[in-house]
């Protein structure tokens, strides 16, 4: 019973995301997602600690 009601609300979810997609204007979730990806990296870069063995790359 579990796997036909999961399986419902997939296809149910996919079918509703696939009208809201072709209806309406959705922004690209996967270029903010890569801006943030990057943005997370400088931040770390320039608050890591270093250590003895760590090169100078930057």
């Amino acid at each position: 019973m579990g796997l036909i009601r999961s399986g419902f609300s997939f296809t149910l979810g996919t079918l509703f995301g696939i009208y809201l997609a072709q209806n309406y204007n959705i922004p690209n979730v996967q270029g903010i997602v890569n801006v943030g990806l990057v943005m997370a990296k400088q931040i770390e870069r320039a608050y890591r600690k270093r250590g003895k063995d760590e090169e100078d790359d930057y």
